[in-house]
Protein backbone atom coordinates (compact mmCIF):
# COMPACT_ATOMS: atom_id res chain seq x y z
CA UNK A 1 0.00 0.00 0.00
CA UNK A 2 1.43 2.93 -0.78
CA UNK A 3 1.86 5.95 2.19
CA UNK A 4 -1.10 8.04 2.41
CA UNK A 5 -0.61 11.91 2.99
CA UNK A 6 -2.86 12.66 6.86
CA UNK A 7 -4.53 15.79 6.88
CA UNK A 8 -6.55 17.27 9.70
CA UNK A 9 -9.52 17.07 7.39
CA UNK A 10 -9.16 13.24 6.38
CA UNK A 11 -7.61 11.87 9.67
CA UNK A 12 -10.95 10.65 11.30
CA UNK A 13 -11.84 8.73 7.91
CA UNK A 14 -8.37 7.58 7.30
CA UNK A 15 -7.14 6.60 10.29
CA UNK A 16 -9.29 6.72 13.32
CA UNK A 17 -12.44 4.43 11.03
CA UNK A 18 -9.14 2.39 10.01
CA UNK A 19 -9.80 -1.41 11.41
CA UNK A 20 -6.27 -2.34 12.17
CA UNK A 21 -2.65 -0.97 12.30
CA UNK A 22 -1.99 2.76 11.88
CA UNK A 23 2.03 3.49 11.48
CA UNK A 24 1.95 7.58 11.17
CA UNK A 25 5.35 9.38 10.65
CA UNK A 26 4.66 13.10 12.26
CA UNK A 27 7.32 14.89 9.91
CA UNK A 28 8.18 18.53 8.69
CA UNK A 29 9.90 19.72 4.87
CA UNK A 30 12.58 21.29 6.85
CA UNK A 31 13.36 18.52 9.16
CA UNK A 32 16.93 16.58 7.77
CA UNK A 33 16.27 13.63 10.37
CA UNK A 34 12.79 13.11 8.52
CA UNK A 35 13.44 13.35 4.59
CA UNK A 36 16.16 10.79 5.91
CA UNK A 37 13.84 8.15 7.48
CA UNK A 38 10.89 9.04 4.26
CA UNK A 39 12.80 6.27 2.20
CA UNK A 40 11.90 3.47 5.66
CA UNK A 41 8.65 4.85 6.00
CA UNK A 42 8.13 4.35 1.91
CA UNK A 43 9.29 0.66 2.51
CA UNK A 44 7.17 -0.22 5.69
CA UNK A 45 4.33 1.01 3.28
CA UNK A 46 5.23 -1.28 0.72
CA UNK A 47 6.58 -4.36 2.58
CA UNK A 48 3.17 -4.14 5.12
CA UNK A 49 0.40 -3.94 2.62
CA UNK A 50 -2.36 -4.31 5.16
CA UNK A 51 -1.14 -1.64 7.43
CA UNK A 52 -2.04 1.99 7.02
CA UNK A 53 0.92 3.92 6.51
CA UNK A 54 0.43 7.53 6.73
CA UNK A 55 2.64 11.11 6.41
CA UNK A 56 1.61 14.28 8.73
CA UNK A 57 3.07 17.35 8.11
CA UNK A 58 3.10 18.95 11.50
CA UNK A 59 3.62 22.82 9.87
CA UNK A 60 0.44 22.02 7.97
CA UNK A 61 -1.71 19.76 10.51
CA UNK A 62 -0.55 22.03 13.65
CA UNK A 63 -3.89 20.26 15.74
CA UNK A 64 -2.90 16.73 14.91
CA UNK A 65 0.33 17.53 16.12
CA UNK A 66 -1.08 19.17 19.26
CA UNK A 67 -3.14 16.27 19.51
CA UNK A 68 -0.70 14.00 19.57
CA UNK A 69 1.77 16.04 21.73
CA UNK A 70 4.31 15.85 19.13
CA UNK A 71 7.49 18.00 20.67
CA UNK A 72 10.02 16.74 18.85
CA UNK A 73 10.14 15.28 15.32
CA UNK A 74 10.09 12.50 13.31
CA UNK A 75 7.51 10.86 15.49
CA UNK A 76 6.32 7.85 14.68
CA UNK A 77 2.71 6.59 16.38
CA UNK A 78 0.95 2.87 16.15
CA UNK A 79 -2.56 2.73 16.32
CA UNK A 80 -4.67 -0.20 16.39
CA UNK A 81 -8.58 0.13 15.93
CA UNK A 82 -7.72 4.21 16.56
CA UNK A 83 -6.19 3.85 19.85
CA UNK A 84 -2.29 4.89 20.43
CA UNK A 85 -0.28 1.69 21.22
CA UNK A 86 3.33 3.06 20.87
CA UNK A 87 5.22 5.36 19.61
CA UNK A 88 8.83 6.87 19.43
CA UNK A 89 10.57 10.05 18.60
CA UNK A 90 13.98 10.82 17.02
CA UNK A 91 15.48 8.59 13.71
CA UNK A 92 15.31 4.66 14.06
CA UNK A 93 16.70 1.96 12.14
CA UNK A 94 13.71 0.18 9.99
CA UNK A 95 13.71 -3.03 12.43
CA UNK A 96 13.40 -1.09 15.48
CA UNK A 97 10.25 0.87 14.13
CA UNK A 98 9.11 -2.63 12.43
CA UNK A 99 9.14 -4.04 16.03
CA UNK A 100 6.76 -1.49 17.31
CA UNK A 101 3.90 -2.64 14.62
Amino acid sequence: MAVKHIEEKNFEQEVLNFKGTVFLDFWASWCGPCQRMSSVVEEIAKENPDILVGKVNVDENPNLAMAFRVMSIPMFVVLKDGKVVSQTVGARSKQNLEAML
